[in-house]
């Protein structure tokens, strides 16, 4: 496959709006923040200039959107065990457990989730955003159990990234954190950017950061430890584990944001993706789906009480 053009000339419609917001309203294989990857990359010119992703559009301008050549997966399908919690031709909704990463990478080239839903989909996954990447459209971290969905066609991941990225996509995480969380519900408004001193750590900055807010709610408190559930207004990475370390309560078992002494038997921290709503990207459908807590979880609760 070779690289593309989109060509565009604004209308009056367009008069006043980001250039990213419109280009994704007409390029229907495109997501928002697809395009604004493009910007970033310089692949998108407003008359004949680089475009920033906040520049606003006059009618009669002429934009021009290059488009690469998506990217091959070298992934390989393995029938691996899935628990699978809603099924149609447009998305699942997939049980992933704790321990299974979500995407191929450095170090984990296989066993992922990815190459599970290559076996089980086929070629039935998006393939949207550059990267022929099959349907991922949010991602949980490796030790982090729970609800996560996947998009089986283009304009269906379009439709579930626009609802995260306006914040009406419901992700409720269950977590068990140390100390005694004193409010019973409190809000963590704090920017998440990458560490300076650990590139493999995220933390609160105002430097090179973006938004993040996560709605605490405490279900139960223990001696040492507190019962929490988060329901998250954006997602940002590790964007829990980061905000609750930062108020002084990092999650049991997390040896990357927690105590150096690890609770070993968790193996690795205490979160769930318990439940997940959204409005279905093509029937329009509002759709709700909670999940049990897993063994490991209600074990630990267990030994608390």
């Amino acid at each position: 496959m070779s690289e593309s053009t989109f060509l565009l000339i604004a209308e009056p419609s367009h008069q006043g709006k980001r250039v990213d917001a419109v280009l994704a309203s007409e390029m229907e294989e495109q997501s928002r923040s697809g395009i604004q990857k493009l910007i970033e990359e310089g692949l998108v010119s407003i008359n004949g200039k680089k475009a920033a992703k906040n520049d606003k559009l006059k009618s009669g301008d002429e934009v021009s959107v290059t488009v690469p050549p998506p990217k091959m997966l070298d992934v390989l399908p393995e029938d691996i065990p899935l628990s699978f919690v809603y099924e149609d031709a447009y998305l699942l909704v997939v049980n992933k457990p704790k321990g299974m990463v979500v995407h191929p990478a450095a170090g984990n080239p296989d066993h992922t989730l990815v190459n599970a839903l290559l076996f089980h989909c086929g070629d039935s996954l998006s393939g949207i955003n550059g990267v022929i990447r099959p349907g991922i459209v949010h991602r949980i971290d490796k030790d982090t159990s729970g609800l996560l969905i996947v998009a089986k066609t283009d304009e269906a991941h379009r439709g579930l990234a626009e609802q995260i990225q306006v914040h009406s996509f419901l992700r409720e995480y269950e977590a068990v954190v140390y100390g005694r969380v004193k409010e019973d519900d409190f809000t963590i408004n704090l920017p998440i950017g990458r560490s300076k001193t650990d590139r493999q750590k995220m933390c609160v900055t105002y430097e090179n950061a973006k938004p993040a807010v996560t709605h605490v709610h405490v279900i139960g408190r223990y001696e040492q430890f507190t019962h929490v559930r988060c329901r998250l207004e954006t997602g940002r990475t590790h964007q829990i584990r980061v905000h609750l370390s930062y108020m002084g309560h990092p999650l049991a078992g997390d040896a990357r944001y927690g105590p150096k002494k690890v609770i070993e038997k968790l193996h690795g921290q205490c979160l769930h993706a318990k439940t997940i709503g959204f409005v279905h990207p093509i029937t329009n459908e509002q759709l709700f789906f909670d999940s049990e807590l897993p063994a490991y979880f209600t074990s630990f609760l267990a030994g608390l009480s």
